[in-house]
């Protein structure tokens, strides 16, 4: 039986945790196609961990359109988010090219 990963793409994962932590909206746009926008550029497999795992949640947005749904870090992603960021910024450089290249 082949493994799933948990996270696919773990640069593309604490990318996302790294901005959401700043406040920023993930915006899903289609359920069918995944199309999430996360500060302007498409996020591509990150928004289905942080999702099953409760890192961040929905909210009512009245500005926003109607179809669209979106997301802020939940209290569990913050704390989670602080700790994973600080992690990776520990990492030596070639570690943390190597996990980008790899996935």
């Amino acid at each position: 039986m082949a493994s799933r990963k948990i996270i696919s793409d773990r640069g593309e994962f604490i990318d996302a945790l790294r901005v959401l932590r700043k406040g920023r909206v993930l915006v899903r746009v289609s359920d069918i196609s995944g199309g999430c926008v996360l500060d302007g550029a498409p996020l591509y497999s990150a928004h289905r961990t942080l999702i099953d795992y409760g890192l961040i949640r929905e909210f009512d947005n009245p500005q926003g359109f109607p179809s669209v749904r979106y997301y802020r870090l939940s209290e569990r992603g913050r704390d989670f988010a602080d700790r994973a960021c600080e992690n990776w910024r520990q990492r030596p450089l070639l570690q943390r090219m190597a996990v980008r290249l790899a996935g």
